[in-house]
């Protein structure tokens, strides 16, 4: 099969010939149609962050695909089901975590495209137990971009705590902001988008942003502080400085919810008005299968619309360059 691989962190993936894996026991074999590229895959592929993967490895944990075979002891799908593979690849199933519904925060976790070889290939193994069912009336390239951006966000604004009529600030309106916009507008939230680009805003605008602020001509604390500040801010940018903004412009007992991670891995926490506004600062990772389950449903009742453009597996180098340069409106979904 072709997969794009990580054969150093200094290089470009390589596109090439691979063996196809085979599943064993209790694994799914997915001919996969769409893979979504995630910020994530190229901090895979260039080892910025600290828990680095091994090389060679086969990057992409948006894909989605038709089970080709069914390894020993599956008996939940079958082949010719379309399944979701997304970035928890597996968990222990029995840890304190995994049976509370917080699966995301196993310490034994295995994720795809970083531990376990992901979706930028024609094929991938997966683990039966960690793949989501995607339902009819989803295009593959459109359930791409929901297994990661569309979880991710819809998580955060979950565990946010976003009530209707909350003052919702989301800081980065990209392949995940213009999903979170809108799971903030579905639980009630009046949104705020926050970005650089006129372009990206006015797309904010499109999806029903209520208020939008250039970043890059004005200051975003002032402009949200004279809204009545947020009561929620959903931060994805992985810049510190954009961190801090946020929490800036909170209102007293507001809620910063952190999903970006900037390569420094740090940003300037004030303590004082931390504690004196009693600001709760949340940290959100990806959602559950539960979650991503959801949002596949809300796709499918027409309440969400995925932005995104397709490109050939061979174009992936290209493709990082143009997300790392802001070229890109939404989301990019790889077709192996």
């Amino acid at each position: 099969m072709r997969a794009a691989v990580v054969t150093s962190f200094d290089k470009p993936l390589e596109v090439k010939e691979v063996p196809t894996p085979e599943p064993g026991n209790g694994q799914i074999l997915v001919h996969i149609e769409a893979s979504g590229l995630c910020h994530t895959d190229i901090h895979a592929a260039r080892g910025d962050w600290p828990v680095k993967p091994t090389p060679p490895f086969i990057p992409g944990h948006e894909g989605v695909g038709i089970i080709e075979k069914v390894g020993p002891g599956v008996t939940q799908y079958t082949t010719g089901d379309r399944v979701a593979l997304p970035w928890l690849g597996h968990a222990c199933g029995t840890c304190e975590y995994c049976i509370t519904g917080w699966e995301t925060l196993c310490e034994s976790q295995l994720n795809t495209g970083y531990a376990i070889d992901g979706s930028h290939a024609e094929y991938a193994v997966a683990d039966a137990n960690y793949v989501v069912r995607v339902p009819q009336g989803i295009d593959p390239a459109e359930a791409a971009p929901l297994t990661c951006a569309g979880v991710t966000t819809f998580k955060a604004v979950k565990v946010g705590g976003v009530t209707p009529g909350d003052r919702v600030a989301i800081f980065g309106i990209g392949g995940l902001g213009h999903l979170a916009l809108q799971y903030a507008q579905i639980f009630g939230g009046e949104t705020i988008a926050v970005d650089v680009t006129e372009e990206k805003l006015a797309l904010a605008k499109q999806l029903g942003a209520a208020h939008v602020v250039n970043a890059a001509t004005t200051d975003p604390v002032a402009a949200i502080e004279a809204l009545g500040g947020a009561d929620v801010a959903v931060v994805l940018a992985a810049n510190p400085r954009v961190l801090e903004q946020a929490h800036a412009s909170l209102r007293r007992g507001g809620r910063l919810v952190l999903v970006s991670l900037p390569k420094d891995n740090a940003m300037a926490l004030p303590i004082f008005q931390t504690v004196l506004k009693g600001i709760r600062v949340i940290g959100s990772i990806v959602g559950t299968r539960a979650d991503l389950a959801e949002v596949f449903r809300l796709h499918v009742a027409g309440r969400t619309k995925v932005l995104y453009e397709t490109r050939k597996l061979d174009d992936i180098n290209q493709s990082i360059e143009d997300v790392l340069d802001s070229k890109v409106p939404a989301r990019l979904v790889l077709l192996p």
